[in-house]
């Protein structure tokens, strides 16, 4: 027997890949298989599980628009209930037999009509369509700090938590002060002896205003749509027309994030000058991606709460150095993000005249709209270069990339859909341009960045996003049976 053939396979069921598959069903598209590499659907909330996990955009906008859910707990969603949400979601949408858990991609070969698709095991499949749904945040990023293999403590990532290790009156590190972290260390500081905070450069930070939902309002949502559609829309004005202007460098709405910031900060610190500009950026706002929380600077300010500024030095038998003083710690987390580029840095995909995507990314990952590349034919990515948000729900975003790849699928009808070249390099080229105006261009080096080039995030508003990949130029692809 030869491989399984499939009209489209999708690699990943997270957020992306599961709502891809809901959206094909609708539409009739049931020929398609989702490959998973673990047990169990549901992407980084699968596989973040730290202690006050949970998401930094409100659960109103961080779910489907088509699938809302009125029962959130919290109006920002805490990490089991998302799962929670995306194991239901499969469940009522029936795509659990379309599923293959324990089934990593590593290779995927265009054979000039269609996709021959190996995996870890031997196995081998062929589909018309490739669709890429890994997202950017599964590739934990571990600093390779001098002695790491002689302390003898436990020492894991934020995203391998190892929920073995009793916190509770313990000395407890952490190396890392953003997204993960700031969730993480009001939690840790709660019940450790002591925590050490291993500090680096400081993060803008506002407030979350997080709070639970009344049974009220959860009522209402049950029962009222039109309410959960019209506080969803206020809720992605408030990124659309607060957070986007100040990534852009507009002074008005910059002014507001900074002196949310310096507000905290002097009520954390109110005799501490030293502490507060220590944990001042002296970046623009937006740079890297605005913070929400309304505990993490309380928690730092806590009396059994050590904050670290020196460089680590190195690990240690029983701790880790740094500035010159050795510190000794029970465990050590290291909430120090996510690899995320190269894009498809674990899948070698060949597409035209054998030419690897590695290859034709070498300076860089680019795509058309975030969706697809030249030399690569029905080869589709979401939440691709490019696609990032560091003001709205990602979510959001994935379902535009829905609806345009849809409509490629049947315009190409049982023939291919390829990317004209010469249109992928003037979008590229524009994007380049207007990205070095925004906050993202303003900093040497972050997550958003591949060497000088802004490979991660969309150039404007998302409102824009949302026209162009709803209304795509047909011109601008090649159509053939």
């Amino acid at each position: 027997m030869g491989p399984e053939r499939f009209d489209t396979i999708i690699i990943g069921s997270g957020f992306a890949g599961l709502g891809l598959a809901a959206k094909m069903r609708e539409a009739g598209r049931e020929d398609f298989v989702i490959l998973e590499k673990a047990e169990a659907v549901g992407g980084t909330w699968r596989e973040n599980t730290y202690p006050g996990a949970e998401c930094d955009v409100p659960s109103a906008l961080y779910s489907y628009s088509f699938a809302p859910n009125p029962t959130w707990d919290f109006k920002w969603a805490k990490q089991k209930q998302i799962l929670q949400y995306i194991n239901d979601f499969a469940d009522d949408r029936g795509l659990r037999p379309h599923i293959r858990h324990g089934v990593k991609v590593t290779e995927a070969e265009w054979l000039g009509d269609e996709w021959l698709v190996s995996t870890d095991g031997g196995a081998q499949m062929r589909a018309r369509f490739v669709v890429s749904a890994i997202g950017q945040l599964h590739h934990p990023r571990v600093p390779e700090f001098e002695g790491m293999d002689d302390y003898q403590g436990p020492a894991f990532h934020t995203a391998r938590w190892d929920h073995s290790v009793e916190l509770e009156g313990r000395d407890i590190a952490c190396i890392g002060n953003a997204a993960s972290a700031i969730q993480l260390i009001p939690e840790v500081a709660k019940v450790a002896r002591k925590l050490t905070v291993y500090h680096r450069s400081p993060n803008w930070i506002i407030d979350k205003g997080d709070r639970p939902y009344s049974g009220l309002e959860k009522w209402i949502g049950k029962t009222v749509p039109g309410f959960s559609k019209l506080y969803r829309a206020n809720l992605w004005a408030q990124g659309e027309y607060g957070l986007w202007p100040a990534i852009q460098g507009k002074t008005l709405q910059g002014a507001v994030l900074r002196m949310q910031h310096n507000k905290k900060l002097k009520a954390a610190f109110p005799d501490d000058p030293d502490m507060r500009a220590k944990l001042t950026p002296d970046y623009p706002i937006g740079a890297r991606r605005i913070l929400l929380s309304d505990k993490y600077l309380d928690a730092l300010a806590l009396p059994n709460v050590e904050v670290v500024f020196e460089p680590i030095e190195r690990f240690t038998r029983d701790g880790i150095r740094a500035g010159g003083v050795e510190r000794t710690h029970d465990a050590v987390a290291l909430a120090t993000g996510f690899i995320t580029n190269p894009f498809l840095m674990e899948i070698t995909v060949t597409g035209e005249q054998g030419q690897t995507l590695k290859e034709r990314w070498a300076d860089g990952a680019e795509a058309y709209l975030g969706v697809i590349t030249s030399g690569f034919p029905n080869l589709f990515m979401l939440y691709g270069p490019n696609t990032n948000t560091g003001h709205t729900s990602i979510v959001y975003k994935l379902e535009q990339q829905y609806q345009m790849l849809l409509k490629l699928m049947d315009r190409a009808g049982e023939g291919v859909v390829a990317v004209d070249a010469n249109a992928e390099a003037e979008y590229n080229a524009e994007v380049q341009t207007r990205l070095r105006d925004t906050a993202w261009s303003k900093i040497e080096a972050s997550w958003y960045k591949d060497g000088e080039k802004v490979t991660n995030n969309w150039m404007g508003s998302s409102k824009e996003f949302k026209q162009r990949l709803n209304n795509p130029i047909f011109e601008h692809f090649r159509f053939s049976a």
